[in-house]
């Protein structure tokens, strides 16, 4: 099912908040995407706002980078 604008810019948002996080903590794309065991690719379109994912892997992405709910959805 497409995803109405308002999702998209919830997915871009969070997007953002991923790379922001991710820079923050000096971390490459390839170092996130090991540690949350996904492919560099993937990581690149979930930073893009281009990939609508699972709870679960919002939770690995979480734990790899030791932030918070509110600090992803910010």
């Amino acid at each position: 099912m497409p995803l109405n604008s308002e999702e998209q810019a919830s997915l871009r948002k969070f997007g953002a908040a991923v790379r922001r996080l991710r820079t923050l903590k000096c971390m490459t794309q390839e170092e996130l995407a090991d540690l949350t065991d996904l492919h560099t690719r993937s990581l690149q379109k979930i930073e893009a706002g281009d990939k609508n994912i699972l709870i679960t892997t919002v939770r690995r992405i979480q734990k790899s980078l030791d932030c918070s709910w509110d600090d992803l959805m910010s």
